[in-house]
């Protein structure tokens, strides 16, 4: 598959098309107000808390075992067991409009009735844009014939490659792996077992 292609399967997809635009009006607007340092410290924040809220949701949440609920169960198996399944297929490696829409909605909702100041929240919403870009692209190249050019782009490759094919029980960091440190969940690839139900969530 040529270069051009790879790209234009990411930028055009639908889905980030859209949170693409949402981050441009939210942008366009931030910036009729009053920006003051202030302001912009939020954006680093907005950073920060996509990196944790990645980890956290794909660790607590995108794995837990299969809900008997079946509205619960048919939403997971859409955003994560599907994946793990299919770990390659392109309408699988992104986060749908309507999971990622509400999920920004809902963290700076919260971000607004701690701080009720508009220009922070806008701030905070553009960092976890920002950060949310960043992911849905390192996942992308994760699971395509990109090759990444640093050390630390092959590595978060390498790290996410064993989360798919040697054990799901680690390396839940998708963009930024060196938070499983944190939680103990980066390991050496030779102290790891080899995991039965990787491909297969459903069955665990």
């Amino acid at each position: 598959m040529k270069s051009k292609g790879i790209y234009r399967d990411f930028f055009l997809h639908f889905d980030i098309l859209v949170m693409m635009i949402i981050f441009f009006l939210i942008i366009c607007f931030l910036f009729t107000l009053n920006i003051t340092t202030t302001v912009l410290l939020f954006f680093p924040l907005g950073i920060l808390i996509y990196m944790f809220s990645e980890y956290l949701t794909h660790r607590f949440f995108f794995h837990i075992k299969a809900p008997k609920n079946t509205f619960l169960f048919i939403l997971i198996k859409r955003l994560h067991y599907d994946h793990h399944k299919k770990p390659n297929e392109l309408k699988l490696l992104f986060l749908p409009i309507w999971y990622s829409a509400p999920s920004l909605f809902l963290l700076s909702t919260l971000l607004f009735l701690i701080t009720r100041s508009i220009p922070y929240t806008l701030s905070f919403a553009s960092g976890l844009l920002f950060m949310f870009f960043i992911y849905e692209w390192k996942h992308y190249v994760a699971h395509r014939p990109l090759k990444p050019k640093t050390r630390f782009g092959k590595w978060i490759k390498k790290t996410h490659t064993l989360h798919h094919y040697k054990n799901e029980n680690y390396w839940y960091g998708v963009s930024t792996p060196f938070i499983d440190v944190l939680f103990g969940t980066l390991k050496d690839e030779k102290d790891v077992e080899l995991s039965a139900t990787a491909k297969d969530l459903e069955e665990r």
